[in-house]
């Protein structure tokens, strides 16, 4: 398999002969070095024969700018991409969590997308995920919200995200994951195709960089934990496979 490269703040991952592209975004901490915290399930995909460019970021309050930052810098990578292989088909987009809202944040609405794969959907407000936020934001002077908070976001997927083909993924063990909401937000949109699968695992399912197998070897890996993200590379493959 082709090594990493870092093209801008993508880390992109190609196979030989690509037959398709995965644009990812992670969540929150876990995206600054996605090449290293997805890389299971991001090799995984590559294995599949499918080329894979993934944001690198840490995040900010504004993710109405976060999410333009991406998508300039998937196009510029795309580009690059494009060279080799000119007939490349519209990208699938992948997140997780906070990525997940990124993607659907996009100027262009999904219009330029195959599909979308939401992973463990995450849009709460800024004082439930960074702990003692509302206490200290007065005194700092700084900003105590997300740009679009949580109810608008859900406002602007039902009238700006256009992308009709979506596959809305939760873990069943997953207390920080809003999947519902955002599904029922896409299924309110005319001609919404999106489905929802729910598969076994938590928050944390698609993170993983597989640590303790490559230091100890196979003997110290969690089986369980391997048998998730390799359930997830097949769904995301079979669904991958239907978008034709």
């Amino acid at each position: 398999m082709s090594r990493w490269r870092r093209l801008g703040d993508s880390w992109c991952l190609w196979p030989a002969q690509p037959k398709a592209l995965v644009e990812f975004i992670g969540g929150s901490y876990l995206a600054a070095t996605p090449q290293l915290s997805y890389r299971r399930l991001l090799e995984g995909l590559a294995a599949q024969g499918l080329a894979v460019h993934a944001w690198s970021y840490v995040p900010g309050f504004d993710h109405q700018l976060q999410a333009r930052q991406a998508w300039d810098g998937f196009r510029s990578s795309r580009a690059l991409l494009r060279q080799r292989i000119e007939d490349l088909p519209p990208s699938l987009r992948l997140g997780h969590s906070l990525g997940s809202k990124l993607h659907l944040l996009a100027p262009d609405g999904g219009r330029n997308s195959a599909g979308l794969i939401s992973l463990s959907f995450n849009n709460f407000s800024a004082d439930r995920s960074i702990p003692l936020l509302s206490t200290l934001a007065p005194s700092l002077g700084v900003t105590t919200e997300f740009s679009p908070g949580p109810e608008e976001t859900l406002r602007l997927v039902e009238r700006y995200y256009h992308c009709p083909r979506n596959l809305v993924v939760r873990f069943g063990e997953d207390s920080l994951d809003q999947s519902h909401a955002l599904f029922d937000s896409l299924c309110s949109r005319s001609g919404d195709q999106s489905e929802w699968l729910q598969l076994a695992g938590d928050h944390l399912t698609p993170a993983s960089a597989g640590l303790r197998q490559g230091l100890l070897g196979d003997w110290a890996d969690d089986p369980g934990r391997s048998r998730r993200i390799q359930t997830l590379i097949d769904a995301i493959i079979r669904w991958q496979s239907g978008l034709g």
